[in-house]
């Protein structure tokens, strides 16, 4: 599998940190990781959000995005999550990566320097030119949406037109 170079600038407060990482051979996302002070860890009270810094600016490719996602085991085990999800880095943006947390957990939560807090995913996008028309050509699905394709019923049920 070929790899596209991700250019990435450790600013002076993400210096010391690791580079963004997969943790496995076959895992989606690099890990992002806190760039709060060591003696000044971040506390996040339950309902509370913070956008924590990376230290670190990236050059996302063109024709790319970076999409930032959460880390399933801390929303798992802590309800932390980002808030966001995913938020998006533009192929032009420059300005430091930062990831918007929320806890929607019940005990408050400590972010340290270092934590892996959440996952860059980098991917294709397809640019598109909107154009107007009087009308769409009808599909099975309609405008059903929020749920509509979901039924505790048999699939086999016929569909009701609206």
């Amino acid at each position: 599998m070929s790899e596209t170079p991700l250019h990435v600038m450790r600013l002076p407060h993400g210096a010391d940190l690791p580079l963004p990482a997969y943790q496995t051979a076959d895992a989606a996302g690099l890990d992002l990781m806190a760039a709060v002070e060591a003696d000044a860890p971040l506390q996040l009270a339950p309902g509370a959000t913070a956008m924590v810094p990376t230290g670190l600016v990236i050059a996302v490719p063109p024709g790319h995005e970076a999409q930032v996602r959460p880390r399933s085991g801390l929303a798992a085990k802590h309800g932390v999550t980002v808030l966001n999800a995913p938020g998006t880095i533009d192929a032009d943006y420059r300005g430091e990566v930062k990831v918007l947390l929320i806890n929607h957990g019940r005990d408050p939560f400590v972010i340290t320097r270092g934590l892996r807090m959440a996952q860059l995913v980098v991917a294709p996008v397809t640019r598109v030119r909107p154009v107007a028309v009087a009308s769409l050509e009808d599909t099975a699905r309609g405008t059903g949406g929020f749920g509509s394709t979901g039924s505790t019923t048999s699939s086999t049920a016929p569909r009701e037109k609206h």
